[in-house]
């Protein structure tokens, strides 16, 4: 036998070892296998959920470990995929460990294993990468020892990609000065020929790979033969919630209720429950614990759904997974394709229903503008860092970005060279930077034409399937057979009324908590650690959140009409939301923060709640110098309201003199920083106690 057979018959044992006795080696596992142990290339694999892409790589490294090479480096983006990942590595005997931010206290041991051989599989995440200590102390000596590098969910590499990570842009750095000879793989069941070849191009890159062969890229067709795609549309949020109850009564086995926004997820989860189903809702602000707790309920059938964010996705792994509902339109058709693939792996019939909403285009809206900032907010961040080393929390005060696009702008340019994050925070290091200004119209431009996609994928009469797949460039694609428009079985958009209208009153039930600020804004100096209990509002109200099902058109179309008293509905509803208030002690009072937008909305409002609550109207807040304008972090908002935010002289003599508690009225809060200041500079003026109330939160 030659050498490459031999290698493929111990390939398939090893095989049989992960997967089952009757498994075998698909063409292009073996291609892929042989690319990376015995030719020692790199590879890009391009196949759909449930393939076999990671039986590719466990079992490249086990030829690999046998042959005497370093412990496997996987970089991967979910502790839910590293679970996974780790099970399934040692169903084949391979001794799997991760370092990732859930188990800090076990790093120390996890490195002296690998420096032992101890350990035959590395995963860590992407954000592990630029971590200081990692990165400096531990990644030399990992890359120098590395017997494979794999990439897992690869897209995240590319800017083009429906799921850009920045952290996903360092591997660049890290390939180009791995030694000689150490294989690398990429893996992805979601690109399009665009995110292909730019995947592929960061793969060459490295002083040996400028004479070497291209990247191995073995692309499959994307056909998921257990998928029955189907789209159901229906007026209103309340008909969709009781669609969706109905629905699931009838639904085989367990699945995935996808949405959009947290507060959706929240709010369906508990219509759901009220109707007798055991669901379970999980978002990126559930707790860690919480969400592993979800996760087996899932897998073990104890509940009939998890309702999820896109926090639910890539490594999430439940071949029995017999539904995936979306209640709302993902962004793209590639994103879509992806969450829909957790169904059906193992099941012969999986139902993937659309419930797209007249909101979705609102919430995509949203979420574009997170894209990265003017180049005029990135010159002042590179000046900032100019004059030192400067913690997240520090150049809050110097730029005016929201936390998360901040974070994600410094990742960018971290990546391009241009600042680099050492201990206390960023420092930039001088080197010439360009604003590829082209580039993001660009991306922002293929955002754009995706949405626009998504928009015809709900419109279309052809084949869904074949539609998805031609997004994705999987020219093999023909008519499925099986979606709602080859078969003509569309499923039916009736409910019963009675059900529509228990969804219709879950949705329009009135109250959401607003939690006060306990903690000043890091960054600030004179400012800093805990607000005095003293000067802390008590836990407040709104009517509801703008990206809520229910309220959320509402409160969305109040607030972007021209200014009006306040309506009777939502005055109505305002005063449902004060019955409800289990407060301690009952205002005696309103005092009104001034609006900029919506003065006659707000004056109305406090007008009305003191007539029908017996209540003082002592009047609104006043702006030294006009309204503070629009900001969108915490620092730099607390700085712009403590320059204009105050208390009229003839408001504070009425304050001291007021018997009890005021309860504090605004339209709109964001951050909530103006309730605090504005509760703070009532609390000192006299105030017993501050109860805020707005119509709605973000």
């Amino acid at each position: 036998m030659t050498e490459e057979e031999v290698l493929r018959d111990e390939a398939e044992g090893r095989l049989r070892a992960l997967a089952g006795p009757d498994a075998r080696l698909r063409e292009d596992q073996w291609a892929a296998i042989k690319a990376l142990v015995l030719d020692r290339r790199r590879a890009l694999v391009v196949q759909r959920t449930g393939w076999g892409k990671s039986a590719v790589y466990f079992v490249a490294t086990a030829l690999l470990r046998d042959l005497g090479e370093g412990p496997t480096v996987i970089v991967s983006p979910l502790l839910a995929l590293m679970r996974n990942q780790i099970a399934a590595a040692e169903r084949a005997g391979i001794r799997a460990a991760t370092v990732n931010s859930a188990n800090t206290e076990e790093w120390e041991k996890i490195y002296a294993q690998v420096a032992e051989g101890a350990v035959d599989v590395l995963l860590v995440s992407p954000e592990r990468l630029n971590n200081p200590d990692f990165r400096d102390q531990v990644l030399p000596e990992l890359a120098e020892s590395a017997g494979l590098v794999v990439v897992d969910e690869a897209h995240c590499i590319s800017d083009w990609g429906h799921d850009f990570r920045p952290d996903y842009r360092r591997l660049r750095t890290m390939l180009a000065e791995l030694p000689p000879g150490v294989p690398v793989l990429a893996t992805t069941a979601t690109a399009n020929a665009r995110v292909t070849r730019d995947v592929a191009e960061q793969l060459a890159v490295g002083p040996e790979w400028a004479e070497a062969p291209e990247p191995l890229v073995l692309r499959g067709p994307l056909e998921r033969e257990s998928l029955h795609l189907g789209v159901v549309r229906l007026p209103g949020a309340d008909q969709r919630l009781a669609w969706l109850a109905q629905t699931l009564r009838e639904l085989p086995g367990s699945g995935i209720v996808y949405t959009l926004t947290v507060s959706a997820a929240q709010e369906i989860a508990a219509y759901l429950r009220e109707q007798g189903h055991p669901v379970a809702a999980y978002s990126g602000q559930t707790e860690p614990a919480e969400r592993l707790a979800a996760e087996q309920d899932l897998l073990d059938n104890r509940i009939k759904a998890l309702v999820a964010t896109s926090a639910l996705g890539m490594g999430f792994d439940k071949p029995d997974l017999g539904f995936v509902i979306h209640v709302g339109a993902p962004q793209s058709p590639v994103a879509y394709y992806q969450q829909v693939g957790r169904a059906g792996r193992g099941v012969a019939r999986a139902e993937v229903i659309l419930l797209p909403g007249a909101e979705d285009q609102q919430i995509w809206a949203y979420f574009a503008s997170l894209a990265f900032p003017p180049e005029s907010v990135v010159r002042a961040t590179l000046a900032a860092l100019g004059e030192g080393t400067l913690s997240t929390a520090a150049l809050e005060s110097r730029v005016d970005l929201s936390r998360s696009r901040l974070e994600m702008m410094l990742k960018v340019l971290d990546v391009d060279g241009a600042v680099r994050r050492v201990k206390g925070g960023w420092q930039a290091t001088g080197e010439p930077w360009a604003y590829d200004a082209d580039r993001y119209a660009r991306v922002s431009a293929e955002r754009k034409a995706e949405q626009d996609a998504m928009i015809a994928y709900i419109a279309t009469t052809e084949c869904r399937e074949q539609f998805l797949r031609h997004h994705l460039d999987d020219h093999s694609a023909t008519a499925c057979g099986r979606c709602d428009n080859c078969t003509g079985v569309h499923r039916a958009p009736s409910t019963d009324p009675a059900a529509v209208q228990a969804a219709h009153e879950r949705l329009v039930r009135p109250g959401v908590d607003l939690e006060p600020r306990r903690q000043w804004p890091t960054g600030l100096p004179d400012l800093t650690g805990r607000i005095k209990p003293e000067l802390i509002a008590e836990t407040g109200r709104a009517l509801g959140r703008l990206t809520d099902l229910g309220w959320g058109p509402r409160l969305r179309d109040l607030l972007a009409a021209p200014d009006a008293p306040i309506p009777d509905d939502v005055f109505t509803a305002v005063v449902a939301v004060l019955k409800s208030w289990n407060w301690p002690h009952r205002p005696t009072a309103v005092v009104a923060i001034p609006s900029s937008t919506h003065p006659l909305l707000i004056t109305s409002l406090a007008d009305r709640l003191s007539q029908v609550g017996r209540l003082t109207n002592l009047g609104q807040l006043g702006y030294r110098t006009g309204p503070p304008g629009r900001q969108h972090n915490s620092a730099q908002r607390l700085q712009a309201l403590r320059a204009t935010l105050a208390t009229p002289r003839d408001l504070s003599t009425q304050i001291a003199t007021a018997p009890g508690p005021i309860l504090l009225i605004d339209d709109h809060t964001q951050t909530g920083w103006t309730l605090t200041l504005a509760t703070a500079q009532l609390r000192h003026a006299g105030a017993p106690a501050v109860l805020p109330l707005v119509l709605a939160t973000t």
